[in-house]
């Protein structure tokens, strides 16, 4: 019996408490602190381990003393703070929001388009951001201007997306929009590649950028893109209930007063807004936005009211460690993060089409 139900019957809610409820609270409760717990490990041992040989001991008296009220030295040198500092947490933080948009975004997409294998570059963000960045390191226009160029060019994919989709009769359906949007990624790789023959002696740079990386120029990539994760981090968990009432169908939804093209396209946008910032300074980081919001549904269920938060958490956690996993596997040298995702991602979505194909 729901709450609803038992109000209606005149049961009281205490009734309800059973000690199976509070055992599923209890959990729920667990589950959320351990993530919490988890994700500040793995931003601490983000920052602990790399190649500039900082001590673990000195690292951990660094950031002790940095709290308010706290004055311990560290024992690091000046040259090993500013590492620390200005080197190894930024790139912590960044994978961080990286990791967290990326997979609260492909929670997003595949809930508004009832797809569990949507991912956040559904609608083409990553040619568009790949053709960007790919004519800024060719013309050899200087670093600041990849992030922005991919940043334009994942916008430009996603509007030319909508403007297709539109101009389809009925084109504001789920189906045709990704329709369009497999068609548009289509066309800008296209141009991409015919871009790469013109200007080969870039390929190097291209292919890097586009197998993804956390390197970062200190603070300023992750203040570059902290307004629009936090908007889009903000709107999405704002609608985090819609999303369960957009799961039950259009129709459904429409009659429950919602306006269901409409708040696709918000939804939608939303979500690629965070996912063209982060793909601006990190480039093209596959399966974060699949493997975390399943294996969430695993653990937590398919609500979106807990679905969304816990995402966030697990895709910080995964990409930060996926990045510590990078720097330290084949140390001095770096693997890009985007092979490390993939080889943890790939079987992990194999496993994910197999059980939906039962589902079916």
């Amino acid at each position: 019996m729901t709450s609803s139900t038992a109000r209606a019957a005149g049961v009281p809610l205490s009734a309800l408490d059973t000690p199976a409820v509070g055992y599923r609270r209890l959990r729920r409760v667990g589950v959320w602190l351990a993530a919490g717990l988890v994700l500040v490990l793995a931003l601490v041992a983000g920052a602990l381990i790399g190649p500039a040989g900082l001590t673990p001991g000195g690292v951990l008296l660094e950031l002790v003393g940095a709290l308010p009220g706290i004055h311990v030295d560290s024992g690091l040198s000046a040259q090993q703070q500013a590492i620390l500092w200005q080197i190894r947490l930024p790139r912590v933080v960044l994978g961080a929001l990286v990791g967290a948009t990326l997979a609260v975004s492909g929670a997003a997409y595949q809930g508004v388009f009832r797809n569990p294998l949507a991912d956040p570059y559904l609608l083409g963000v990553s040619a568009g951001a790949g053709l960007g960045a790919t004519i800024a390191l060719t013309v050899q226009a200087g670093s600041l201007s990849v992030p922005l160029s991919a940043f334009i060019g994942g916008l430009l994919a996603v509007g030319a997306t909508y403007a297709l989709g539109s101009s389809v009769g009925g084109g504001r359906s789920s189906s045709v929009i990704v329709l369009a949007g497999v068609a548009v990624a289509a066309f800008f790789s296209a141009i991409q590649t015919t871009w790469q023959q013109w200007f080969d002696d870039s390929l190097l740079a291209v292919y890097s950028w586009m197998l993804g990386r956390l390197s970062t120029n200190g603070w300023s990539d992750v203040l570059m893109v902290l307004p629009y994760v936090v908007v889009s981090w903000v709107v999405l968990l704002l609608h985090r209930r819609t999303f369960d009432v957009l799961a039950v169908g259009d129709i459904e939804a429409a009659s429950l007063g919602i306006n269901v093209p409409r708040v696709r396209l918000v939804l939608v946008l939303t979500a690629t807004l965070g996912t063209t910032a982060v793909v601006s300074v990190s480039g093209l980081i596959g399966f974060v936005g699949i493997i975390v919001p399943h294996a969430v549904r695993i653990i937590m269920g398919g609500s979106h009211r807990i679905l969304l938060l816990m995402a966030m958490l697990f895709g910080a956690v995964f990409l930060v460690l996926a990045d510590v996993v990078a720097r330290s596997l084949v140390a001095p040298a770096e693997l890009p993060i985007g092979v490390v995702t993939a080889l943890v991602g790939a079987p992990f979505f194999l496993v994910v089409l197999r059980r939906n194909r039962r589902l079916t």
